[in-house]
């Protein structure tokens, strides 16, 4: 295969060259290589390399899943990967190594995919940019002086430059599809519990948090959820319902939906005008599509959503840092973490067990008027930022007083948390792209358990836009 035409094929199409015996595993993960080596230095993307390891892998048998012979990358929080460090992007954890696979890890790995390094991350995954001091930032292939969003940065820069067509991503309040969203890929939040979480329970435990991909194309995404995700013997949680396997939604009609759209921000601020203009064009697209549009927005009370959500995200970090402090046998030192790290951790330890219980309580009841919105709407659509992908630095978790990064968050990002509560399967899709060329993503989501509708959606999106035509600056 003609190194030029490695990165122009989805994971899809790569493996079926491989079964077609038109190149071989070993020559995908040479190409996956050779472009992280040429890219990386400029992206920072990937934090971990595990090459030789890949290597043997393809020299050997590869187990003969669908995506057999496809070069992966692993996010470095959550799905462990036995004998790899495992430090979420943390200083303090920088001496943890893997034990074993996480339960996701070998379903990756029983789909035929070949591990060959892990991707940057921001500490403890805590952050909408991956800008850590551990790792150090992740930069966009479209424009490296901006962000590639978070906490899935890494994974994002590394599949928008061409070193890969999909990586390894996780979101606990939008951080699959902020990274999709900054770097114009495919990011789908899948239905919680979809995908096995064994890997992190105390995130787990509360339903917040998934892990999936970013990828180039639906299909590939569609296709992986259909390798990973089936039921964990001994789950305590409920296997999401579906019709069919994922990969035949791919490309299905959708029907004719209906669709709402809204830019309503907790503050009430307005967002930026190029946002809300690639959101118009967006519902007009899906009009043309035959779908039935009206602007309507969750109508929720926010302030009262991110209180509860403040103590119940909060007694779980308390938990998840302590999990850590076990692992590693002693307590942090201040200085092995970011002043936003710490003070989210100090300040967490002071949460009583009734204000985190009076929180998860107000977020099931909140949860509830959301998903009901889902009776009258198939899809509710709004932006996934609320501005402009920022530059490096206005967002900076090592550098600002942490109030700062908060107030920064909140008027960027603050559009992905809701679905996290509710557990419902929300995605994002390059729409559009600004004034200065970078990537604007709108964020589609569906009733819970309904990644079918979406992934039907998408596909028909993928066709009226192509966007895996375009190209950033940094790529192949």
């Amino acid at each position: 295969m003609a190194i030029e035409n490695y990165a122009e094929h989805d994971a899809t199409a790569l493996a079926d060259l491989v079964s077609k015996g038109e190149t071989t595993p070993s020559e995908l993960l040479e190409e996956a290589i050779s472009r992280a080596e040429k890219h990386n230095p400029d992206l920072n993307a990937i934090v971990y390399k595990a090459y030789d390891e890949a290597r043997e892998k393809t020299a050997g048998e590869l187990p003969d899943g669908p995506f057999r012979g496809v070069p992966f990358l692993i996010k470095d929080i959550a799905s462990p990967v036995k004998g790899w460090p495992q430090t979420s992007g943390s200083r303090f954890l920088s001496d943890l190594v893997a034990e074993d696979d996480g339960a996701l890890t070998k379903r990756f790995r029983e789909a035929g995919l070949v591990l060959f390094g892990k991707t940057n991350t921001p500490e403890f995954g805590i952050t909408g940019t991956t800008e850590g001091a551990f790792h150090g930032p992740c930069r966009n292939p479209w424009n490296t002086e901006h962000i590639t969003g978070g906490s899935s940065g890494g994974a994002a820069a590394a599949v928008a430059a061409g070193i890969l067509p999909m990586a390894h991503a996780s979101d606990g309040l939008g951080s699959i599809r902020i990274p999709a969203a900054c770097c114009g890929l495919f990011g789908m939040k899948i239905t919680r519990d979809r995908n096995p979480n064994s890997a992190y329970d105390d995130a787990a435990a509360i339903g917040m948090t998934v892990e999936h991909v970013v990828s180039r194309s639906v299909r590939d995404s569609a296709g992986l959820l259909d390798c990973t995700g089936y039921r964990e013997p001994g789950s305590p949680f409920a296997y999401p319902h579906k019709d069919r396997p994922f990969a035949e939604e791919v490309g299905a009609a959708p029907g004719k939906l209906r669709i709402a759209f809204h830019s309503e921000t907790p503050s009430g601020k307005p967002v930026d005008p190029e946002i809300r203009a690639a959101l118009e064009e967006t519902a007009k697209l899906l009009e043309s599509l035959g779908h039935h549009v009206e602007e309507h927005g969750l109508g929720i009370d926010y302030r009262r959503l991110y209180t509860a959500q403040r103590a119940v995200s909060g007694s779980n970090f308390a938990a998840t840092v302590d999990a850590a402090i076990a692992a590693m046998g002693r307590e942090p030192r201040e200085d092995e973490m970011e002043p936003l790290t710490w003070r989210n951790y100090r300040g967490s330890k002071h949460l009583t067990g009734s204000e985190a219980m009076a929180g998860w309580s107000t977020l099931r009841s909140m949860s509830r008027d959301i998903l009901k919105l889902h009776e009258t709407y198939d899809v509710i659509v709004s932006p996934v930022l609320a501005q402009p992908v920022p530059k490096i630095g206005e967002i900076d978790p090592v550098n600002m007083a942490p109030r700062d990064v908060d107030r920064r968050q909140a008027q960027v990002f603050p559009f992905t948390p809701p679905q996290n509560f509710t557990g419902q399967p929300s995605m994002s899709v390059p729409m559009a792209r600004d004034s200065n060329g970078l990537p604007i993503g709108m964020m589609f989501s569906g009733a819970y358990g309904d990644e079918a509708t979406l992934f039907r959606l998408a596909a028909q999106l993928e066709d009226a836009k192509p966007w895996q035509a375009e190209r950033p600056p940094i790529w192949g």
